[in-house]
């Protein structure tokens, strides 16, 4: 687009906002925009350049930009006229008003259209770099700012963890994430409640090229449905300060839709809308806004029930459920109850200040024959509880002395809890048992006399 400036003036000195920042600069003057395209385009992502307020105005159809540089005086209307003209049709970039001047009442008027900065005529490179870096800085800050808030509100901390275990179906599950991982297609998790849904997600961000970018998970459950659509798209109306929705805030990233068989059926039809067209429209908008986003799905809902019920549309449920990862039960993987209790365990002793607890081999073994119907938000949620107490419900609570991961081992209780859960998996028939142990049916029945079974 223009000379590339000698590599000592392309020094990063104004922080890493600047390198992944789209801007558009709209100025009447070619020698204005020549001097800002050469200080700004080595330095941005991208640099786009407008002659005048209509030409801007179809740019910004077709791109959203994250910083607009806007000159003030320009024939047919002032920059300041054009920009309270685009804040009423749907322009949430930041703008940085470049004037000769700067009088009392075009501040006033600049702050009500929104102008986060202004640089006065004439300028070096280096003020109006230090003016987009300052800009930048404080829109990323709001953005983490309002998405902590969020994720903080809907209790979004506790889902941060890994997902634990080595058993065959969550392995079958990581294999199934780094493959989807490079790739810009929607998933969708299903499973019971409190089978780590949300964490899955979160590694499949973690695992992709937009991991430094923001990952936004939204309970739809937990947002009623009078408001859920402007939260989820945003807001532009009179009378009313402009709102950036959820998916705006989340652009770069990754967005996880929660319990998304709760969506209102008006959001489900802008849902799809967005999906087909990678484009919103926030409320009381006449522009657009084109998006860049991955989009997964969780639920414990049965959508095809939901689908043919009436309360969830067709199109969308075919739309959402391209790739479809299921999410075991902790029942399915009894084996590694164990390395997630001594996690727990070792978590919330440290993080509560309070002795942890003994978990021996009468204990492990108690906590891998129950059924866990919560999964393990409930196993994580029992040790929490009894960490607290100082002690485990009398249902499994054991006698022995072996503690924290000194129990995870031995090889004796790996043995046991195996044989246990294929007997499980046989409706205790232990010479089916037996037959898919590959062994005989009286080492089972030895083993279960010793264990008192």
């Amino acid at each position: 687009m223009t000379a590339r400036p000698a590599p000592d003036e392309t020094r990063d000195d104004y922080g890493e906002n600047l390198s992944r920042a789209a801007v558009l600069i709209i100025d009447d003057e070619p020698g204005m925009r020549n001097f800002l395209i050469k200080t700004l385009g080595p330095r941005c992502k991208r640099v786009e350049q407008a002659r005048s307020a209509e030409e801007a105005g179809e740019i910004l159809d077709q791109v959203h930009f994250d910083l607009v540089i806007l000159d003030n005086v320009m024939p047919g209307k002032s920059g300041l006229d054009w920009l309270e003209e685009q804040r009423q049709v749907g322009l949430f970039a930041d703008t940085i008003l470049i004037t000769a001047y700067a009088d009392l009442d075009t501040a006033i008027k600049a702050l009500r259209a929104g102008v986060s900065d202004f640089v006065l005529k004439p300028f070096r490179a280096n003020q109006i770099l230090n003016a987009v870096a300052r800009a930048l800085d404080r829109k990323y800050l709001a953005r983490e700012n309002y998405l902590l808030r969020h994720e903080l509100s809907e209790g979004g901390q506790a889902a941060r963890g890994r997902l634990l275990g080595n058993s065959a179906p969550v392995q079958a599950v990581r294999e199934m994430l780094t493959k989807l991982a490079p790739l810009p297609t929607s998933v969708l998790f299903t499973g019971a409640s409190g089978t780590g849904k949300e964490i899955a997600a979160r590694t499949l961000h973690g695992l992709s090229d937009r991991a430094e970018k923001p990952f936004v998970a939204v309970n739809c459950a937990a947002i009623s449905a009078d408001r859920i659509a402007e939260e989820l798209f945003g807001v532009v109306e009179d009378g009313r300060p402009r709102k950036d929705g959820l998916l705006l805030h989340a652009d770069g990233g990754t967005l996880l839709l929660d319990e998304v068989a709760q969506l209102p059926e008006h959001v489900q039809a802008g849902l799809l809308r967005v999906l087909e067209d990678k484009r919103i429209r926030p409320l009381g908008s006449e522009r657009e806004v084109p998006l860049n986003l991955r989009f997964l799905f969780a639920t414990n809902a049965d959508l095809q029930e939901a689908v043919k019920a009436g309360r969830f549309r067709a199109d969308l449920y075919h739309r959402i459920n391209i790739v479809n990862v299921e999410m075991p039960r902790l029942s399915e993987r009894a084996e590694d109850i164990v390395e997630l209790a001594a996690l727990f365990m070792s978590e919330f002793s440290r993080s509560l200040g309070m002795p942890a607890l003994e978990l021996n081999e009468e204990v492990l073994l108690k906590l891998s024959r129950y059924d866990w119907p919560g999964n393990v938000r409930e196993l994580r949620n029992l040790i929490e509880r009894s960490v607290i107490l100082g002690e485990f419900p009398e249902e499994f609570a054991g006698s022995g002395r072996v503690t924290g991961t000194q129990a995870i081992e031995t090889l004796d209780l790996v043995e046991q809890r195996h044989i246990m859960a294929v007997l499980d998996a046989c409706g205790g028939n232990r010479a089916e048992a037996a037959r898919r142990l590959g062994v005989a049916r009286k080492t089972v029945d030895r083993k279960c006399a010793a264990w008192g079974i």
